[in-house]
């Protein structure tokens, strides 16, 4: 019969230490929950803004000003929106209309204001027109952290979202 060996002390120590070391330098990069917290929290913006697009879209084919560069559409919340080809154009004042929220302690904004050539009999509408851009981030993530929100160029084109991924937020 032969004699039963266990592990020593020391090899059981050695290999604590082992896993611990790995569990203090792998475990973040599994388990980084408020940055994909911040990417929800933005993707969750991002449908909201699509939901209320697919909204108006559907009041301006309506009033049949989905190809004008410019126009007003009531949203029934006692207030007008400015669309763009059918879709909303990006200024806070009107996200925050057609969204019925405001924007403040938990939503930082910056833009470019939108460059518009109605009433200019020269220009192209659909050629000369520039898209307003909006970026849009939970005010307690990094500045890479954003959601930006560009509007229809033109009567055939959609607005556009571009998220920021976990690794930004």
């Amino acid at each position: 019969m032969q004699k039963q060996q266990g592990f020593t002390l020391i090899e059981l120590v050695v290999v604590i230490i082992i896993l611990g070391i790995l569990a203090v330098t792998a475990a973040p990069k599994f388990i980084n929950l408020q940055s994909d917290a911040r990417v929800s929290t933005l993707q969750g913006m991002q449908a909201a803004i699509q939901g209320a697009n697919s909204l108006v879209y559907s009041k301006v084919i309506i009033a049949g000003n989905e190809n004008a560069d410019t126009a007003t559409v009531n949203i029934g919340t006692g207030t007008d929106a400015n669309v763009a080809y059918g879709y909303l154009v990006a200024t806070t004042a009107n996200l925050q209309n057609a969204l019925e929220l405001t924007f403040g302690d938990d939503w930082s904004v910056q833009g470019t204001p939108t460059v518009r050539v109605a009433g200019d009999p020269t220009a192209d509408p659909v050629t000369d027109a520039t898209p307003g851009v909006i970026q849009i981030r939970p005010t307690d993530a990094p500045a890479t952290c954003i959601l930006t929100y560009t509007e229809a160029v033109n009567g055939t084109s959609q607005p556009t979202y571009t998220l920021a991924t976990a690794d930004a937020c």
